[in-house]
């Protein structure tokens, strides 16, 4: 039963990470800020989508690392404190700054 947990937290922290990525994408097209500082300074010199891909290719591929790793301590722990930081940090700023778009 905990392995099932895990993997259903493994592919959380994936859907979050794909939200994301998708998130900046668009509220960049409505001229809303990144956030992030280091994707920010990344933009101008790798472009928006060349960054976007870059940035969460990595995140996707340590959550995968964080996956194989499943018998270590402390890894059920690292991905529900991951999903809780995704979902304040950008699930809901995102989803607030889109549907003002709607609302307004």
């Amino acid at each position: 039963m905990a392995a099932d947990r895990l993997t259903q937290l493994f592919l959380l922290n994936l859907t979050l990470q794909l939200f994301d990525g998708v998130a900046t994408y668009q509220g960049l097209q409505f001229h809303f800020a990144e956030g992030n500082p280091l994707l920010a300074v990344s933009m101008p010199h790798l472009g928006v989508g060349g960054t976007l891909l870059l940035f969460k290719a990595k995140a996707c591929g340590l959550l995968v690392l964080l996956h194989r790793l499943r018998r270590c301590e402390f890894v059920y722990e690292s991905f529900v404190v991951l999903a809780t930081v995704y979902v304040f940090l950008s699930f809901i700023p995102w989803m607030t700054r889109l549907l003002s778009l709607v609302v307004a």
